[in-house]
């Protein structure tokens, strides 16, 4: 009976109990700002300062770029990233936990409005840190953007991507150690070899094959041609493989609240 009443929902969209949803999961963003937002500028501050004034003092270019210019895109893709996964994960874990899932559960919303619903906060979320980092990175004259379009999609679709691994790590987290096991073994060891401190070509041949093979490479050289120009992959490729995992994930988090995974105990 649970299932059928959820699939006859899918028929229409219920904007009411969508947007009750979204006002929810924002207040609750709202209510704090500066683990939110605040914790990830001053983060960010602290690595335009570091690789602008120590670092980049010695090192003179990078791909034909000044090193803080090179840097910042990788820096702000990694707090969209952190921001994204934080932020879904959290917010299902802790509504399973208190038990709200429940309530959710029984009203009139399908899985795809449940799914768009926690993942409109966490693009949300994101993009307030991308921007925010991206003005103060122009305010010291450190990054530009060549392309808003597609900076824009970069922000929203990684966000998209792992707000969804978000969701289906925060079904399968049974303790708040396994919530954060895939930060610790899976998202910072990628992100920290995906290209952000340095180019493929100062890689040593024989490993030059690992960051290629790196998903994360290809959000930060994505974003970092849209901000700066500089390219060491096709964009299309990043691109497909984005759109890629999208679709994979998306099918997989709808899936598991089909079959109610993590959600009834």
């Amino acid at each position: 009976m649970w299932r059928g009443n959820k699939m006859s929902q899918t028929m229409g969209i219920n904007w009411i109990g969508l947007y009750t949803m979204v006002r929810r999961e924002a207040s609750r963003m709202a209510r704090i700002p500066i683990q939110a937002f605040i914790a990830p500028w001053i983060s960010a501050l602290l690595f335009i300062f570091i690789f602008g004034s120590v670092v980049g003092g010695r090192i003179s270019q990078i791909g034909g770029h000044r090193y803080l210019e090179f840097v910042l895109p990788g820096v702000l893709m990694l707090n969209i990233v952190n921001a994204a996964f934080i932020q879904a994960s959290t917010a299902i874990y802790f509504s399973r936990f208190i038990k709200f899932v429940e309530e959710m559960l029984v009203a009139p919303l399908s899985y795809v409005e449940m799914i768009i619903g926690s993942l409109s906060v966490v693009v949300l979320r994101a993009t307030v840190t991308g921007i925010g980092i991206l003005l103060m990175g122009i305010g010291f004259g450190a990054t530009h953007i060549e392309s808003w379009p597609m900076f824009l999609f970069w922000i929203v679709s990684v966000s998209t991507v792992f707000g969804l691994l978000g969701l289906i790590v925060g079904l399968w987290s049974k303790s708040f150690e396994q919530l954060n096991m895939p930060v610790v073994f899976l998202l910072t060891p990628l992100s920290m070899v995906g290209g952000v401190f340095n180019t493929i070509e100062m890689l040593p041949a024989k490993l030059q094959w690992l960051a290629y093979a790196n998903p994360f490479f290809y959000f930060i050289n994505g974003i970092r041609g849209a901000m700066i120009g500089f390219d060491e992959a096709p964009q299309g490729l990043g691109i497909g493989l984005t759109l890629g995992l999208l679709a994979v994930l998306g099918v997989t988090a709808w899936r598991l609240y089909a079959i109610g995974y993590g959600l009834r105990e």
